[in-house]
């Protein structure tokens, strides 16, 4: 596959403006849309492709969950990493409004207002993890001590 000229996305841009090394994948003239297509598309090991899970407790606060391409997001291990009773998946309508990014394009880094950040402790076995750069078609890699530089997150035990 040739070489394509990757644009720069917000993502990329506040991973730079914050000295974070990172490393861009793009596989927008692909017809991948789920994280498990992208990671082959993109070559990789789906366990370390994660996707970005925006999701509403009881309490009607927001959190951000990273969780493994071929994994599901565990609601009631979730609710009980952030200390809520329950949380749900937001409806996808929610999305833009709430965040600025759309579904498939939903990155960690660059919303339109910090949540809670939750990313599956799975994450600390890889040196670098893949995830959304903020636009279908494109995705970051970088290390969890990088990612420190521009989010805080914790790690937690919320996929199955």
């Amino acid at each position: 596959m040739a070489k394509q000229k990757i644009e720069k996305t917000n993502v990329m841009r506040l991973l730079e403006q914050k000295k974070a090394a990172y490393t861009p994948h793009y596989y927008g003239d692909t017809e991948a849309i789920g994280g498990v297509e992208v990671a082959a598309v993109l070559g990789q090991d789906p366990e370390r492709v994660f996707k970005t899970l925006v999701t509403v407790a009881a309490s009607g606060e927001h959190y951000v969950f990273l969780v493994p391409a071929e994994r599901e997001l565990e609601l009631k291990k979730a609710a009980k990493a952030v200390g809520e009773k329950s949380i749900a998946m937001i409806k996808a309508k929610e999305l833009l409004p709430l965040t600025g990014y759309i579904h498939g394009g939903c990155s960690p880094i660059g919303m339109k207002k910090p949540f809670r950040t939750v990313i599956d402790e799975s994450a600390a076995g890889f040196d670098t993890i893949l995830f959304s750069a903020g636009k279908i078609g494109y995705q970051v890699e970088t290390g969890l001590e990088e990612l420190k530089k521009v989010i805080r997150f914790e790690l937690a035990d919320v996929s199955g």
